[in-house]
């Protein structure tokens, strides 16, 4: 989610030298960006693991010679990082995650919309003197261009996510699949990770037609981007593939369960009336990031959505 905020940061201050810090499978995905922006991969569980490895770290960032520190995780590593860095006179600021705010929306019986992620990105810069332009922030994002496909009308399904209360039952998404790969002209790629989702991609590809299983057969982000961005629409939950397509400038049929569109989680630059959630629920949305387990154990939130309403959101999108 910070990339397109880096993107338009980089795009108005182009002789500015950005250097993100992060892990290094972020790499191919910074690497699309504009050239002031350059990318540190950290292995904290090797070189740079404990608070010895932060403080060599920190005598690398030094070596950089940076002025101004953005701290947009804000978690024990980074603050850890940031204080260090403050003592030496680099200019710092770190995000505000507003916790309280956030479970108060939770609690919230008319639900407001939030103030987004990346909009807490970009005022971290702007308390560094990095003010970015409100219409930066609100085109779409294409950071990749891929090659025409020959198949026209191309769909990405991502069916998994982090937590079981955002994920759409694999039996209903079954049938999300097979519905829209009985139309011949439509090609769908399935996205996934890990054994466990690859053998059940697998298995739809071998049961239905127009049905191809990426689960594996991609080298990095930079891969998977290319290949979304074929694609007329995705098919995700609330999870990183909404945001990788995002990046691409593809629309995005999110699907929504223990979390809410609303949170400040959505889509960048996403229709708001491609989310599909229940709105009959006032035990939704029951946290943040969807961790907690179900109140009733059914997740009635996910099972009460047929798969007829995500086809039809999806099939909006093609020729």
């Amino acid at each position: 989610m910070t990339v397109p905020v880096i993107n338009a940061l980089a795009q108005q201050y182009p002789y500015t030298r950005i250097t993100v810090l992060s892990r290094a499978w972020a790499k191919p995905i910074f690497k699309l960006l504009p050239p002031n922006v350059h990318f540190l991969a950290v292995d904290f569980d090797g070189k740079y693991k404990g608070f010895s490895g932060l403080n060599l770290l920190c005598r690398k960032l030094m070596a950089l010679r940076i002025t101004h520190v953005a701290d947009l995780h804000d978690v024990l590593r980074t603050k850890w990082l940031r204080i260090r860095l403050k003592i030496t006179g680099k200019h710092v600021a770190h995000i505000n995650k507003n916790r309280k705010a956030r479970k108060e929306f939770i609690k919230a019986a008319d639900k407001k919309a939030q103030k987004t992620t990346f909009a807490k990105y970009a005022e971290v810069f702007a308390r560094l003197g990095y003010p970015i332009a409100e219409e930066a922030l609100t085109k779409p994002v294409h950071i990749v261009e891929a090659e025409a496909s020959k198949h026209p009308q191309c769909i990405a399904i991502a069916p998994f996510a982090a937590h079981t209360g955002k994920i759409y039952p694999l039996e209903l998404m079954e049938q999300v699949v097979k519905g829209l790969s009985e139309s011949e002209d439509v090609q769908v790629y399935l996205f996934g990770a890990g054994a466990t989702e690859s053998a059940t991609l697998e298995q739809w590809e071998h049961k239905y037609p127009n049905v191809k299983s990426l689960a594996g057969k991609l080298q990095n982000m930079a891969e998977e981007l290319e290949v979304i961005a074929r694609c007329r629409v995705m098919i995700s939950m609330d999870s990183a593939n909404m945001h990788l397509a995002s990046l691409a400038g593809v629309p995005v049929v999110s699907v929504w369960g223990a979390t809410h569109p609303l949170g400040g989680f959505f889509g960048y630059s996403q229709d708001l009336s491609d989310a599909v959630q229940r709105t009959d629920l006032n035990c939704r949305p029951c946290s943040t990031y969807g961790q907690k387990p179900c109140i009733y154990g059914d997740y009635r939130c996910m099972t009460g959505i047929l798969p007829q309403t995500i086809i039809t959101a999806a099939k909006r999108h093609l020729q």
